[in-house]
């Protein structure tokens, strides 16, 4: 469990951790001089249960808010101190501010120096503290009077935190820790802390630095100040790793993540805001993220919901927790939620966008979330991934719930989703046939363009052999047509083909030939036996150079006798079997190669797929 302690400078805050753990959590020297936490300080409790206690204690001073914004990451509770000769101060607002608007912790209070006043002004103090709690909506939050000489108070403190149950972090959650400090120790290398947000690491894992962009591997773990196998999320670690990084490449911020991110760290985020004043658009913000500070402009969308453009990249994903201050970095102004990590560069203030975005802000779980992504259309596994950090086995739990998805190209698809484009592509084909009656229909690829050009493509063409083999519609030598529909010939064409069709015997002919024989313009020619092609009635194994289809079957079964034969087929063996010249078979063999039936090797032609021109 971590505890942050929060409340104003000079109120104790140190003091009181001393005395709960025996640790003075002033870990620098400057702090040590000048009195007052500047920097974040650890201190570790040990329990008679095996459990340890981690206490952040985080700066009080206006000046230091930033380093007491980074040790509220991830924190189980908030330990919350006031001074009793001071009461309620600027700084006890501003942190409680803050908390608030990072999950709202649950909350206990001390008051320190209760040696130092009189029963009224503890009694003053006490209703000052409650007013203000209730004023923020603060619930079952816990008070306790301390005093650090002698002890008042410190044993019930103790009995209190002890006692307090571990919250619950989800399970199968990719490990990613944000990193607050680097160091290097001598005989064990470069050793770099932070608080787990989600997942578990051990020692010998591999993972990936965010900052250096390389992986990283885990030489030694401390968790809670304590050296062991494995660490998990809620826990304050130090890692020790290993790999091409030095420390000067490191800054408070870099993050290290259980893989390689499948997503580029976001520039522009949809946030749901809670807000403390009210924010004019394209305002200038500070914005803090787990051990990260930066700048960046707030774009009010609708409600609470908000796009924020960052000068500096964040690697966000959803439900993270963001602080925004004004750009002089001396008001709290709101507090953000992630909602989503890859919002459109257009439309995001149309309805659909906006109700879609509002839907997903209220999932309360991995499994609504994919829900609602499902709803807009095809979900990128790896992209849903990232966005909810789920690993492998997470994300094939969540799948295996939803059985009737379509999948492909690591892509997947709702049935509901799948029916609508299923109907977009049957009505391109219906639109198709009443344009070009006179065509045998689109293939797979052009139909993919004409119906959903912006969608995945892997999911589509897997959409259209669906409706294939559910009959809805057909393919005839590649060519898709909807059930009952014949291309065919005009009248004055269909003439023309019956006198051409009656010269087509075992030879090829050219189309320049043809056109000579018959008398007809050479482009209009052209034209007929492009369409006969169409049809299926015969086919060109050159530009302009024509075989009858029965032909064409002829020389695959030619080519699979062959192959039996001795594995291959050469063009002199062809010619042979035909009985025709060396550039002839050559020119049948090429087609064969471009069609996939067979593939080159060397002088031979290797049967590839023996489906194609089965009878």
């Amino acid at each position: 469990m971590i505890i942050a302690t929060a409340g104003h400078v000079d109120h104790g805050k140190t003091t009181l951790l001393e005395c709960l753990t025996g640790v003075n959590a002033d870990r620098l020297p400057e702090e040590k001089k000048r009195g007052m936490t500047i920097d974040l300080g650890y201190a570790y409790w040990p329990q008679p249960d095996g459990r340890i206690l981690g206490f952040i204690d985080v700066p009080g001073h206006e000046k230091f808010l930033a380093n007491m914004l980074a040790g509220i990451g991830g924190i189980d509770r908030a330990l919350l101190v006031v001074a009793c000769d001071d009461g309620v101060m600027a700084q006890t607002l501003e942190h409680l501010a803050i908390l608030a608007l990072t999950g709202k912790p649950a909350l206990t209070v001390a008051l320190t120096k209760a040696d130092k006043v009189d029963e009224a002004r503890i009694e003053q103090v006490k209703a000052e503290v409650a007013q203000v709690l209730e004023e923020q909506r603060w619930a079952e939050v816990t008070l306790f009077v301390t005093a650090a000489t002698g002890g008042v108070g410190i044993d019930a403190l103790r009995a209190h935190l002890s006692q307090l149950p571990e919250r619950s972090h989800p399970e199968k959650k990719r490990f990613r820790l944000a990193i607050d400090r680097a160091f290097t120790v001598k005989g064990a290398g470069l050793v770099v802390t932070g608080t787990a947000l989600s997942g578990d690491v051990r020692v010998g894992d591999s993972l990936w630095l965010t900052g250096a962009d390389t992986p990283v591997r885990v030489r030694g773990l401390h968790a809670q100040n304590q050296a062991t196998e494995s660490a998990c999320a809620g826990q304050r670690i130090a890692l020790n790793i290993a790999g091409n990084v030095q420390k000067a490449e490191l800054q408070r911020g870099d993050w290290l993540l259980s893989a390689s991110p499948s997503q580029p760290a976001s520039e522009r985020v949809i946030v749901e805001l809670e807000t403390h004043v009210a924010l004019t658009q394209w305002q200038p913000v500070h914005i803090y993220h787990a051990a990260r500070h930066i700048t960046g402009r707030v774009s009010l969308l609708e409600n609470s919901l908000a796009e924020l453009v960052l000068d500096t990249p964040l690697w966000l994903v959803d439900g993270d927790r963001l602080v925004l201050r004004d750009i002089s970095a001396r008001t709290t102004l709101a507090g953000g939620r992630v909602v989503s990590t890859t919002p459109p560069r257009r439309g995001k203030r149309r309805r659909p966008y906006l109700d879609w975005l509002a839907a997903l802000s209220e999932a309360p779980d991995d499994a609504q979330a994919l829900d609602t992504w499902l709803q807009r259309g095809a979900v990128s596994l790896a992209e849903f991934a990232w966005a909810r950090q789920l690993t492998p086995a997470g994300l094939e739990n969540l799948l295996s719930e939803r059985p009737g998805l379509l999948k492909a190209s690591e892509h997947i698809l709702s049935q509901e989703v799948a029916a609508d484009w299923q109907h977009t592509l049957l009505q391109a084909l219906t639109r198709y046939h009443e344009q070009h009656d006179d065509q045998p229909g689109p293939g797979r690829e052009r139909l993919r363009r004409m119906a959903l050009p912006s969608e995945n493509e892997g999911l589509v063409l897997e959409l259209i052999e669906r409706l294939r083999q559910q009959g809805e519609l057909e393919s005839r030598q590649g060519w898709l047509h909807l059930p009952g529909h014949q291309p065919g010939f005009s009248g004055e064409q269909l003439a023309l083909w019956l006198q051409v069709e009656a010269l087509f015997g075992d030879a090829p002919w050219w189309v320049r030939d043809l056109a000579r024989e018959t008398g007809q313009d050479e482009q209009r020619m052209r034209q007929l036996l492009r369409l006969a092609a169409q049809q299926g009635l015969i086919t060109a194994i050159v530009k302009d150079r024509y075989y009858r289809r029965q032909s064409i079957l002829a020389f695959a079964d030619l080519i699979r006798s062959l192959d039996q034969e001795r594995g291959s087929t050469c063009a002199a063996d062809f010619r042979d079997r035909l009985g025709t010249g060396r550039k002839l078979a050559i020119q049948i063999l090429e087609y064969f190669d471009r069609i996939g039936f067979t593939r080159r090797r060397g002088n031979d032609h290797v049967l590839r797929d023996s489906r194609l021109f089965e009878h």
